[in-house]
């Protein structure tokens, strides 16, 4: 956890701190100066406060010490991509053991099969980080802290996940049998996995928390390989 300190004073300035410092490190070999200093000559790095708090001056390696714990500090996207994630896994479980009874082709069933094995320890995962990261700040309303209006999950229509089956989909699906199940069931969960791609892609963009950015790296990877793979079936 991040210390009150550094969260004041980086964790609205991170992306600026780090310009900072990659501008700094690209002299292309010329003559340096110091940006600030105590007289010793070496450089430092003006860290911005927040409104009505003053700048502090920090060596370049506390400021990179402060900016990479304010990147790893959860925000709001990194607990929306955690709570819709796992709605949007339950609902894949409720159409795969839909499979499990229904289906009629053995590649559809071996590919649900696949999809229950994947997402219920995943959906374990995010359970247990909402657990460890209860204090991780909510949605506002108006988009994630920090982000610009519209740029967040409540973005999406009627505050829905991307790619959740609608209940008169899954209601027809419940109805469906042999191939006429089969395909209606590879085309939602197509729409599914691509909805999840769309949710994972905006928590690498909006998100802060390392294990929350690694989660949506690897759903993206792994989800992609599935349409693929689901596609061969139609």
């Amino acid at each position: 956890m991040t210390h009150g300190w550094c969260r004041r004073r980086f964790g609205l300035g991170v992306a600026g701190l780090a310009a900072t410092l990659a501008l700094g490190g690209c002299t292309g070999g010329a003559a340096e100066e110091p940006v600030a200093g105590d007289g010793t000559g070496d450089a430092s790095v003006i860290a911005p406060g927040e409104p009505g708090e003053e700048a502090e001056t920090l060596s370049p390696e506390e400021a990179g010490e402060a900016a990479d714990q304010a990147r790893a500090e959860p925000n709001a996207a990194d607990r929306a991509f955690m709570t819709m994630m796992i709605e949007h896994h339950e609902q894949a479980l409720v159409m795969t053991d839909l499979a499990e009874r229904h289906a009629e082709d053995g590649d559809v069933r071996n590919m649900a099969e696949r999809v229950e094995r994947a997402q219920e320890p995943e959906i374990e995962a995010m359970e247990a980080w909402l657990d460890a990261h209860e204090d991780a700040p909510e949605d506002t309303g108006d988009g994630h802290e920090g982000h610009e209006e519209g740029g967040g999950h409540e973005g999406h229509e009627d505050g829905a996940a991307p790619g959740m089956a609608t209940e008169e989909q899954l209601d027809e699906l419940r109805a469906a049998r042999g191939a006429e199940f089969d395909r209606m069931f590879v085309d939602l969960m197509i729409a599914h996995h691509e909805g999840a791609i769309t949710m994972a892609t905006e928590e690498t963009a909006q998100g802060s928390e390392t294990t929350a950015l690694e989660m949506a790296a690897e759903l993206v990877a792994t989800q992609g390989v599935e349409i693929d793979r689901m596609e061969g079936l139609l």
